[in-house]
């Protein structure tokens, strides 16, 4: 699949009436995936490692990039998404990625208004909780 972009000159939907035209952009839709797929419970987050860590970075500025790992193929009616998640542990990979998978279809069909072909979800990594707590700054052990 086509790697997502913010250009303009990506153009996803565009639609006319006697009234004007409507032009949703590619990263319009992006986006709209991106939120869908991040407000499914059990998706810790979005993207591969060089992308979380870039996402962080973007974070410490509040600066957060909601198209962090989907991209998009849009067709001129059709649109095809693959979503790359962390997912959280010790749910079940296969339900997280359904829900998933569900979530991006009925947000692009209902926001955008576009047919969804296929939503490909790639889990590249389980988040377990204690690893948060081996990150935390460590106490002192002498004052």
């Amino acid at each position: 699949m086509a790697t997502q972009t913010s250009s303009v000159a990506n153009v996803g939907l565009t639609t006319g009436t006697s009234t004007g035209k409507t032009v949703i952009v590619d990263s319009v839709i992006a986006k709209v995936a991106g939120i869908a797929a991040r407000d499914v419970p059990g998706v810790f987050a979005l993207g591969g490692g060089a992308a979380r860590a870039l996402g962080a970075i973007r974070t410490a500025i509040n600066s957060t990039d909601l198209t962090q790992g989907v991209s998009v193929e849009v067709g001129e009616t059709q649109v095809a998404v693959d979503v790359t998640i962390v997912a959280e542990y010790p749910l079940p990979l296969q339900r997280v990625a359904d829900d998933v998978r569900a979530a991006v279809y009925t947000a692009i069909e209902s926001i955008v208004g576009m047919a969804v072909t296929e939503v490909n979800v790639t889990v590249n990594d389980v988040h377990i909780p204690s690893d948060d707590a081996a990150e935390a700054p460590a106490t002192a052990r002498v004052l």
